[in-house]
């Protein structure tokens, strides 16, 4: 739990004191914001937490105590305001979450998700390998009529996409070691996070499908 000084910020500044000079990534943790029904929507940062509790558009929280931000002295009390974050917010108004209103929504692709999502393994040799040493691999290859999209695109080390060239994996004689997927909302603001706590980890989990990969990969971990 980090404590922080909000005393000349406005709740919006970049100029926060840390008062119990936590480690430095302790600031970067992020806090899951979901809509009022418990679905996820975003990672939002402390000062955007302590904007939606001072402007009351929090309904409840859950999970652990992440933030304690502290404001002024009231004058005829003498105590000061003490602004609680949790790593869990639910907010009220209107959702957010694409994936809970529209039935088609296909989460935008790029190589960060990708590859957590294919758990940095290389899909052919099966060993994992740090993000800067994988690629994005087009199963069937543009010149063959691929597309770029989620079912179509596996993370690959460089030596077996250099291996497979412009072919398919049956040409190339290679064999994939999972199926590719699309994840769903919930997947992808998991997959999109940083430091993702257990507390947030299990919430996120609880919207996964039954048979997702990443529901039984991720109960694994937390088992």
């Amino acid at each position: 739990m980090l404590g922080i000084d909000l005393d000349h910020a406005d709740f919006l500044p970049d100029d926060l004191a840390v008062v119990a000079a936590p480690a430095a990534r302790g600031l970067a943790q992020l806090v899951l914001r979901t809509d009022i029904a418990g679905m996820p929507l975003e990672w939002i940062d402390y000062k955007e937490a302590a904007r939606l509790y001072t402007q009351e558009q929090v309904a409840y929280t859950c999970g652990s105590l992440l933030f304690e931000l502290y404001g002024g002295t009231n004058a005829r009390t003498g105590r000061r305001t003490v602004l609680e974050v949790n790593s869990i917010v639910a907010t009220v108004g209107h959702t957010g979450n694409p994936g809970n209103t529209r039935h088609d929504y296909i989460p935008p692709l790029n190589n960060q998700t990708l590859f957590r999502r294919d758990a940095y393994l290389c899909m052919y040799c099966g060993l994992r390998f740090p993000s800067r040493e994988l690629s994005r691999d087009h199963i069937r290859p543009f010149s063959q009529g691929g597309t770029d999209i989620w079912t179509n695109v596996v993370a690959s080390c460089r030596r077996c996409n250099n291996q497979k060239a412009s072919r398919t994996p049956e040409q190339a004689r290679m064999q994939l070691i999972a199926v590719p997927f699309t994840p769903t909302y919930a997947e992808y603001i998991f997959l999109k996070g940083r430091r993702v706590l257990a507390d947030q980890m299990e919430y996120l989990v609880a919207h996964f499908p039954r048979s997702s990969p990443l529901h039984d990969r991720i109960r694994a971990y937390l088992s």
